[in-house]
């Protein structure tokens, strides 16, 4: 077996009965969604009914859609239909990092549209700006610290990629700091940092729970409906209206927006755009002042290393440590659900990483570890679309940073199923779509060989190899 290119740099990592001791009270359970202030489901729909618009989907793009369209027209009415619980699917799994990328990072950005870059940076950071606003204005209490965030490399050859990265920033008008391994320690201590890049005002950190049972109440108290436990099974065209049916009730709507993510959609061509892939996640016990003393992290900012597989990770506001990414996982023919949340392997390799990266830290227990899939693009971005005569409208995709980017694609998809031309809809990340996944039985070789060439990548300090290559010459991607 080839060495794991992470723990090369931590020249071998934590012994096994070390890792298997942090692990072994470790509940299989969501974090954010593990506490009281989690609320009582809604009731599903249970007959007919009538909206002016029905969102599908309770996670975030569902929420900002239902909120955003009733503060922009408080008569409209507004049913949200949910398959679980609000929050229950990558809205409550995430790592809480609300930044305010559109384009899953600069450079993603810069690649993929330079010509708008500018323009994706302004939108993105008046998108986090309104979020924040949205959060003070309603009262929600989720924890929200504008922190920055800190990138770190582990190896010598992601140093050098940190150095272009910060003069890309500065370039495109974001404050940015190239650190120097013992700076870098000196905010948060880990004998595997060679370097960071600190940017420090366009990430907030915050409870992702409990900001998408805030945007409900918010929404709620404005009069929009939600029935939770109502998986949508059709939407069917009529001359005038669309009838969104469940197992047991039906919404004639004037206006539909599907938000479902990386979740079975009622609108097939959302397949052929976006692969559901798991993302793992483990949280530690709350550190003691010892324990917080020992790395210092006094900033508490949102840290990632750079590799192609990366780690995220954050404090959290009870001062546990939440780890997560290194692996993507696809499981064939798009398949998801709770059978695909836990995997073993990559729970120990996380864990094993952590302590690598924190050998200080020997003797934490992890509390919680838990999976849930990311809907990822070819680009990495969201992409939108329209069906049933314009009179529904789709936004899917996010694959990373989506807790504030969500904001963004469910702005465009109000303006899309409302028929408005805006700034935001006129983009070219609007207009033009992303390279589709092939369909089955080739999606999951295609997918197997790219997770490959991916690791071998880093093994090799970064050089893409032919197949990489051969990608980025078609703007096609896959990340960790």
């Amino acid at each position: 077996m080839r060495a794991d290119s992470f723990l090369i740099a931590a020249e071998g990592g934590p012994r096994s009965d070390v890792v298997d001791a942090a692990l072994a009270d470790s509940a299989p359970t969501v974090l954010w969604l593990d506490q009281p202030a989690r609320p009582v489901a809604a009731p599903a729909l249970d007959g007919p009914t009538t909206a002016d618009l029905v969102v599908v989907g309770g996670g975030f793009t569902g929420l900002w859609t239902a909120l955003c369209a009733v503060e922009a027209d408080p008569g409209r009415t507004v049913v949200v239909l949910e398959a679980n619980e609000t929050a229950a699917g990558a809205t409550g799994r995430n790592g809480g990092f609300c930044d305010a990328s559109l384009t899953h990072g600069l450079e993603n950005g810069v690649a993929h549209w330079p010509e708008e870059i500018a323009d994706l940076v302004r939108l993105g950071d008046e998108n986090l700006g309104e979020i924040v606003a949205t959060i003070d204005r309603h009262d929600i209490d989720c924890g929200a610290e504008r922190t920055g965030e800190l990138n770190v490399a582990v190896a010598d050859w992601q140093a050098v990629e940190l150095a272009d990265a910060v003069d890309v920033h500065l370039a495109h008008g974001i404050e940015a700091t190239l650190l120097d391994a013992p700076t870098t320690r000196s905010r948060v201590d880990s004998p595997l940092y060679r370097a960071g890049l600190l940017i420090p005002n366009r990430t907030v950190m915050l409870d992702p729970a409990r900001l998408a049972w805030g945007l409900r109440t918010a929404a709620e108290s404005l009069g929009v409906r939600f029935y939770d436990h109502s998986a949508v099974r059709s939407l069917e065209a009529t001359l005038s209206s669309i009838r969104v049916g469940t197992d047991h009730g039906t919404v004639t709507t004037d206006r539909a927006v599907v938000a479902t993510n990386a979740y079975q959609s009622p609108i097939r061509a959302i397949r052929k755009r976006v692969a559901p892939v798991y993302d793992h996640v483990l949280a530690t016990e709350p550190l003691s002042s010892t324990q917080l003393a020992s790395l210092g992290w006094m900033g508490r900012e949102g840290l990632s290393d750079v590799g192609n597989q990366f780690h995220y990770y954050r404090l959290t506001p009870d001062d546990r440590i939440l780890w997560g990414g290194w692996d993507a996982l696809y499981h064939f023919g798009n398949r998801v659900g709770p059978d695909h949340e836990q995997s073993e392997s990559t729970t120990r390799t996380l864990a094993r990483h952590f302590l690598a990266t924190f050998p200080q830290l020997e003797g934490i227990r992890f509390t919680h570890r838990w999976g849930g899939p990311i809907a990822t693009t070819s680009r990495f971005t969201c992409t939108w679309g329209t069906s049933h005569r314009g009179r529904a409208a789709w936004v899917a995709g996010y694959t990373g940073l989506g807790v504030g980017a969500s904001r963004f694609g469910a702005r465009v998809a109000l303006d899309l199923v409302d028929g408005i031309t805006s700034e935001r809809t006129s983009l070219e990340m609007v207009q033009r779509a992303p390279f589709p996944f092939p369909p089955e039985p080739l999606r999951w070789p295609a997918i197997q060989l790219t997770r490959r060439a991916i690791k071998n990548c880093d093994r090799r300090d970064g050089r893409r190899g032919p197949w990489l290559s051969l990608l980025d010459r078609f703007g096609i991607g896959f990340d960790s």
